[in-house]
């Protein structure tokens, strides 16, 4: 796990942004697989301004989102794929055809869970897979005690998970409380993946993503696993790990070493 320490959010974002861009520059082609949350929202921005000011372009690129809230329309505002229109699809030069995200509002969910999973495959896998971190330590939904050996299914959502994201919502009880996610193994295939974090609240999380043991307990630690993943931080959410001095050693200042 490369783990990678920026000094504040701006320069952890630009840090991720600069990972997405060189993905797609050396692959127009690739496969790419996309996060939501308040954490990605300047991160698709910036990657949106290098489409305007870079020519940065994703119309040969295929995208896989990681979940959708299960009863909720496209169009409904609080979707995510409301949420992809606004924050980022629109913004670029994606070809809608190519950008996919689970069917929330599908008559069998399940079914549609297992055709999601099948879509990535025959899309030859995901080549870079963006990923935030809940609090209590989720990737996608993937909530805690989710199966490490996971693929795309039907997830009951936490009380925690559903305060966090109640503001999008009318009430908490319009909260959704199920959502069609990609599962834990599904996202360690991914052949890279980049974790996004910022901010002191998700000190915690980060710890024991990166140095606690690998359990289900907090399922991002399962990327400990992964070949490729690497895990952008600002200072405040790198503020409890213990080996922070080998990390800036490594890579110092957030850059890439001798050897990446």
């Amino acid at each position: 796990m490369k783990v990678l320490i920026l000094p504040d959010e701006q320069a952890a974002m630009q840090r991720a942004a600069d990972i997405v861009a060189r993905t797609v520059t050396a692959t127009p082609d690739a496969v790419l697989g996309l996060a939501t949350g308040g954490t990605m929202l300047p991160l698709y921005e910036a990657l949106a301004q290098r489409h305007r000011e870079d020519g940065l372009s994703f119309a040969k690129t295929t995208s896989f989102n990681l979940d959708e809230y299960i009863g909720l329309a496209p169009d409904h505002p609080c979707s995510y794929h409301s949420y992809m229109q606004e924050a980022f699809f629109r913004h670029v030069d994606i070809d809608p055809a190519r950008a996919h995200l689970p069917k929330g509002d599908a008559p069998d969910p399940q079914a549609a869970s297992l055709e999601y999973e099948a879509l990535i495959a025959a899309a030859g896998g995901i080549d870079l897979q963006l990923l935030g971190i809940g609090q209590n330590g989720h990737i996608g939904f993937n909530e805690p005690t989710a199966s490490l050996g996971s693929r795309t299914r039907v997830k009951t959502l936490t009380t925690s998970t559903r305060r966090a994201n109640q503001r999008y919502f009318a009430s908490f009880e319009d909260t959704p409380r199920y959502a069609i996610t990609m599962g834990v193994a599904t996202i360690l295939a991914s052949r890279a993946c980049v974790l996004l974090a910022t901010g002191e609240a998700k000190a915690d999380a980060v710890l024991r993503m990166v140095e606690g043991p690998l359990s289900a307990a907090c399922p991002a630690s399962a990327l400990q696993l992964h070949a490729s993943a690497t895990v952008i931080l600002d200072e405040a959410a790198a503020g409890a790990l213990t080996f922070t001095d080998y990390y800036e050693n490594v890579h110092p200042g957030g850059r890439d070493s001798a050897f990446d």
